[in-house]
């Protein structure tokens, strides 16, 4: 097994991209009232996501987690009502019918206790062949901590910390199995090498751990990391921790000024300038034609804020009932009810200064002449993270970024389960192949071989102060 040293200083752009697949439930970009739409929870969805997906060479199938269901005026959102399955049992089930597809699991660093969860990706790993990534996420709010008997127990300002801490214990899990542990056969005289996994101990603020782990390592080594985090801190995080970043700049210039400050936050920490995958979250909109697009971008928008969801949207920031506003007339006049919107309407609403908002969104719509659903639409169209155009034009488009190495691919948002990656795996991916930036076959088996991602440098001192423990010798005390 190959591990990584002598890091390079220098960033070079492969010229290739690579593609995911963000599967979302329900949310504000799904369209799910089109006769076209499937469930958002049955398995033949997920099935026929990840295996869309893998026929047209994706790297990963990505899950969101959603730990509790979004709130509109303090009931559960009846516009976005479906939760999400549990990430690593969808996961698991995925690995058994597919081959090549990374499978990333979002996790919790708040809500999980690192051995168990370290144990459980691990599982994924080994089951999938080294197919399994985490992307690491982070709460600190009380609202979601309330299902955990956790609500409010970490400061804000402690998330990262607390992360940190979390991560690294689960990488010494990762680490504490040797290479070769394992006998390659059946004349060996031990099943495992005496001295081959360390005992784990931590303690720090938050908990405390001491295990020693309980399975090998996967053809990957390790699961893969993914990290979402865009604040200087979240950014931070990422240079040090993450293998790829599953960012919010999807544009070329702001995905290049992105690239070139995580390749200075990367070389601050000790890694090299290609060592952190950039893989910006995006919707795609193509047709065979410009005018085909842009009428398909057309009924999405329109199928995505339909009255409903328009009136819905400024409910979320007035903290009101507003039915009886008309969604083609003008933004209400009333104030919202309340000063700072709450983490329970969700991400995308959560720290809004709503009387302060509204006051500028009212002049805004009024000048511009726009009514309520014009307004909504305006504000939540995805135009800086979507791509629209025909095959040949995105493909061309995507060439550039291909060429600066702004990006190292792209993390797809379908607005329709289950068929919304057949335009990009019939039409956009073969023209991406025939302008020699996109695979024409898996580079490997596993996921870090497909993200072009080299193996993590064994650290040099793994061992625990209570020494090597013989996994033979533990297999026994625990029958015992």
């Amino acid at each position: 097994m190959t591990h990584t040293t002598n890091p390079d200083r220098a960033f070079t752009p492969s010229g290739q991209l690579r593609l995911g697949v963000f599967f979302q439930s329900v949310n504000s970009g799904t369209i799910w009232k089109s006769a076209d739409s499937g469930s958002q929870t049955d398995f033949e969805s997920f099935l026929r996501i990840a295996q869309t997906a893998e026929r047209g060479l994706f790297s990963a199938f990505f899950l969101g987690e959603g730990l509790r269901l979004r709130e509109h005026l303090g009931r559960p959102h009846a516009l976005d009502v479906a939760g999400r399955p549990d990430a690593q049992t969808a996961l698991a089930a995925l690995a058994a019918v597919t081959t090549h597809i990374g499978l990333v699991a979002t996790q919790n660093t708040t809500y999980n206790d690192p051995a168990d969860l370290a144990h459980r990706l691990s599982s994924l790993d080994l089951i999938s062949g080294g197919r399994a990534a985490w992307n690491i996420v982070t709460t600190d709010n009380a609202w979601t901590g309330a299902n955990f008997r956790r609500g409010g127990y970490l400061d804000h300002a402690d998330r990262y910390v607390h992360a940190e801490a979390f991560v690294e214990t689960a990488k010494r899990i990762w680490d504490a199995w040797d290479d070769g542990a394992i006998a390659p056969s059946a004349s060996a005289d031990r099943w495992a090498a005496p001295g081959a996994v360390r005992r784990v101990r931590h303690t720090g603020q938050h908990y405390a751990v001491d295990v020693t782990p309980r399975l090998p390592r996967s053809a990957q080594y390790r699961p893969v990391l993914f990290q979402a985090g865009d604040s200087p801190d979240g950014r931070d995080f990422a240079a040090r921790q993450a293998d790829v970043i599953f960012s919010a700049h999807p544009q070329l210039e702001d995905a290049l000024q992105f690239r070139s400050d995580i390749v200075d936050r990367t070389l601050k920490a000790g890694r090299g300038a290609n060592d952190v995958k950039i893989m910006p979250a995006s919707e795609f909109i193509l047709g065979a034609t410009p005018r085909e697009a842009l009428e398909k971008k057309a009924w999405v928008r329109e199928l995505q804020i339909g009255p409903q969801q328009a009136i819905a949207y400024l409910e979320q920031f007035w903290g009101r009932e507003l039915q009886g506003f008309d969604p083609d007339g003008p933004l209400p006049e009333i104030d919202p009810v309340v000063e700072e919107t709450s983490e329970t309407r969700g991400s995308g609403f959560h720290g809004a200064k709503a009387r302060q908002l509204a006051d500028q969104w009212r002049a805004e719509a009024k000048d511009k002449g726009l009514s309520i659903r014009q307004f909504v639409s305006a504000r939540t169209s995805r135009g800086d993270s979507t791509f629209t155009g025909s095959y040949a034009e995105v493909s061309d488009r995507l060439g550039e970024y291909a060429r600066t190495g702004a990006v190292d691919g792209f993390n797809i948002s379908p607005w329709l389960i289950p068929s919304g990656l057949d335009d990009i795996v019939n039409h956009l991916v073969p023209a991406l192949q025939e302008r020699g930036v996109y695979p024409a076959e898996y580079a490997g088996t596993t996921l870090r071989e497909n993200l072009g991602l080299a193996t993590p440098a064994r650290p040099d001192a793994t061992a625990d102060p209570a020494g090597p423990v013989d996994p033979a010798s533990r297999a026994a005390t625990a029958r015992a």
